[in-house]
């Protein structure tokens, strides 16, 4: 039930709620561009863009301890890397690697955990991304809900009968999924008849004031001026 947590802090009210989704993602672009493209990451470097997020999750007053819980879930996999780097020899590579999916991964959070995820994607779209990978994203994240509920009925209907054994796990998860994959036919049936052609229309209106491009040139200069000062 994650992504409904998320779901709920993205209509909260703050500055960075308040911005427009193109500028959000063009400051999450360079940032991710910019932390991908550091050779070694030092303790300096680590502070200077650790820093930075937490600026940003302060402005956007979001719960710290919730936002890194959620964060954590791509550290089994950056984890598995690291830990090989770090049997192979290679302490340093291990550390950058750790360093760098995390942070990626809590700044892609802060996006989307201060953005509507429809808003979030329009404002991809209109910034050039492929139709076809945001029309994939926009399925994938309401199919996520239409696997909530099902969890959520199946979990109250094991309560009721004195809860779910462990043995009848594999059976419940699969279960779950055949149920979710029905009512996901029967969604894209209704969505037919309604005239769905293959493409879903994008609604919302943006205006990408100077507070928004603000946002986007500071992010810029900030994250070229440390490079730049890394460096020297």
């Amino acid at each position: 039930m994650q992504h409904l947590t998320v779901d709920q802090w993205s209509r909260r009210e703050s500055f960075l709620h308040a911005r427009d989704p193109r500028a959000k993602l063009v400051a999450l672009l360079c940032f991710l561009v910019w932390l991908a493209t550091v050779p070694a990451v030092t303790p300096e470097v680590a502070c200077g863009y650790g820093g930075l997020l937490l600026a940003a999750a302060l402005m956007a007053r979001l719960p710290l301890a919730p936002l890194l819980q959620r964060t954590a879930i791509v550290m089994p996999f950056a984890g598995t890397f690291a830990l090989l780097s770090w049997l192979s020899g290679d302490s340093a590579r291990a550390a950058s690697l750790l360093v760098k999916s995390s942070f990626s991964a809590f700044a892609v959070m802060l996006a989307v955990a201060t953005t509507p995820m429809p808003a979030l994607l329009a404002g991809a779209e209109r910034l050039g991304a492929p139709t076809m990978v945001v029309t994939v994203v926009q399925f994938l994240y309401r199919y996520l809900f239409v696997l909530s509920e099902k969890a959520r009925n199946m979990r109250l209907a094991a309560a009721c009968r004195g809860g779910l054994r462990r043995k009848a796990a594999g059976g419940a998860i699969t279960v779950l999924f055949g149920s979710s994959y029905e009512r996901a036919e029967g969604i894209h049936r209704a969505m037919l008849s309604r005239g769905y052609t293959g493409r879903l229309v994008m609604h919302g209106t943006f205006r990408f004031g100077w507070m928004d491009g603000l946002l986007a040139l500071v992010t810029v200069i900030v994250l070229t001026g440390g490079r730049l000062l890394w460096r020297l």
